[in-house]
């Protein structure tokens, strides 16, 4: 019995729509999943996460644990309950950013430094689970392994090896029957590795799957293949999550070959800086162009901030440093990714997946 029941209500080719059971809620794929690092996506709060149709949003295990520590959290009631939101969370297991620290790693876990008082700490593959199980999200992910790229083929083994080792560990330590443990695929971009990793990870048996180490500079050349090798031996009863990756073109072409579900934090990154995401690309408010412009950031978005505000009065705030303009295009970025999954599912029903797919990567890729 899984915490996570998945099932394929369509397919277009090896694209599918589906919907996932968690103990606390349902969800329908494919699926984008903001990013809330800290307890909260940047510039939103639990109210602007149900307008904007979330229906899973992250948290990150090493930032909750230094900062307020999952001790706290779990005084609250878990992540979802501690932000006043009513909908799924995920938390990933911070291993990502704990490797970016150039941590001291060996086969046991990984010591590390704190990013804010410069504390040192230890985290295990059990560690990672127990603080997990603590911040109370519907899915927790493994400690993995994230070998940076490129990097020499003894590095990316040494990755797959304790990648495989630690989740043996972590399955043997999750006991939350209410809470999915999702195992971790690495492999860098060599395909036989990358197969290898998933057979492995699907011998324990885990509630889903996630992708980890791709999107991190290799092209998208060598990230389909790669995550083609995968995908080629991860059960089709079970979701199948690609970590860390938000560009619409990636998305596509993920989905393409039978991805579920995808978090990144470059809406917020970019909506912060004055960049739109529209159907036709990428879009700089900040522009002069804009200045007198009374259009929506996206005439074919349904967010409030298009329905609302226009480029020139966006811009404005942005040119007299009102922190306002950030969260208004932050918020269209994060609604029109959703939405471009809503309308990714449809087309998948609709079996006219291949028309969809080649409009987005006419103007994306």
């Amino acid at each position: 019995m899984h915490a996570v029941e998945f099932a394929t209500v369509a397919s277009d080719g090896t694209a599918r729509a589906g919907v996932a059971h968690t103990a606390n809620g349902s969800y329908t794929t494919p699926l984008f999943m903001p990013v809330g690092t800290r307890g909260a996506i940047k510039y939103l709060s639990a109210t602007d996460y149900t307008e904007v149709g979330a229906q899973i949003v992250l948290g990150n295990t090493y930032h909750l644990m230094l900062r307020p520590g999952a001790e706290t959290v779990a005084h609250f009631g878990g992540l979802a309950k501690f932000a006043g939101w009513d909908g799924l969370t995920l938390t990933d297991s911070g291993g990502f950013q704990v490797f970016s620290l150039s941590p001291k790693v060996d086969d046991d876990g990984v010591t590390f430094r704190s990013t804010y008082d410069g504390s040192n700490h230890r985290f295990t593959p059990e560690g990672a689970v127990a603080t997990q199980q603590l911040l109370g999200a519907d899915i927790q992910m493994v400690l993995d392994v994230c070998p940076p790229l490129p990097s020499a083929p003894d590095v990316v083994r040494l990755a797959v090896e304790r990648t495989a080792a630690w989740a043996a560990r972590a399955r043997g330590a999750h006991t939350r029957d209410d809470q999915a443990l999702f195992g971790i695929v690495q492999g860098g971009v060599s395909e036989s590795m990358r197969a290898e990793s998933a057979q492995r990870t699907v011998a324990l048996h885990f509630d889903g799957y996630g992708i980890g180490g791709l999107s991190v500079g290799e092209t998208r050349d060598q990230m389909v293949p790669a995550l083609a090798a995968a995908i080629a031996h991860l059960p089709p009863d079970r979701p199948r999550y690609l970590m860390g990756v938000g560009d619409p073109a990636s998305m596509v072409e993920a989905i393409h070959l039978g991805v579920d579900q995808f978090d990144c934090v470059m809406q917020t990154r970019l909506g912060r800086h004055g960049t739109a995401f529209t159907g036709d690309g990428r879009l700089n408010v900040k522009r002069n162009e804009f200045a007198l412009s009374d259009a929506p950031l996206d005439a074919d978005c349904p967010c409030w901030v298009c329905a609302r505000h226009s480029r020139g009065y966006i811009r404005h705030l942005f040119k007299v440093g009102e922190p306002t303009a950030s969260r208004l295009v932050s918020v269209h970025n994060v609604a029109w990714t959703i939405e471009l999954m809503r309308r990714a599912r449809a087309a998948i029903i609709e079996d006219r997946w291949g028309a969809f797919r080649a409009s987005v990567l006419s103007v994306w890729a």
